[in-house]
């Protein structure tokens, strides 16, 4: 003789609390700073090898930083902001300035404004 259990229905759908709106993600910068220890052959390294911009848009990354004294390389959601502040952390040297004793300094920050990350922050490719 077999007998069988059978479970009570449960529901997978989440409540929703009134009065609530889900707000999308807030958006990240990564923002490249100046310094006098960093080629523009680093920074234009750097912007192509992470973040796979094109070598005319990481030379005009290489001179925003250096006129205005930072520049945005991406704008994405918290974690990817996060992972790619790591990767420009372990970057490693300017090998062509003697000086140099490490990567260059980069933040993240809340971003001003919402939109693609291909212009926020950067001087029109």
């Amino acid at each position: 003789m077999t007998t069988t259990t059978s479970r009570p229905a449960t529901s997978t759908t989440p409540l929703a609390r009134e009065g609530t709106e889900t707000d999308r993600p807030w958006l990240w910068n990564v923002v490249l700073i100046d310094d006098d220890d960093h080629s523009y052959d680093y920074v234009i390294n750097l912007s192509c090898k992470l973040f796979s911009h094109p070598v005319e848009r990481a030379f005009k990354i290489a001179q925003a930083v250096d006129s205005q004294g930072r520049a945005v390389l991406l704008t994405t959601h918290k974690e990817h902001a996060e992972l790619k502040l790591d990767q420009i952390r372990s970057f490693g040297r300017d090998r062509l300035i003697s000086s140099c004793q490490g990567a260059m300094t980069a933040i993240i920050e809340p971003a001003e404004f919402q939109g693609d990350d291909e212009n926020q922050g950067n001087p029109p490719a």
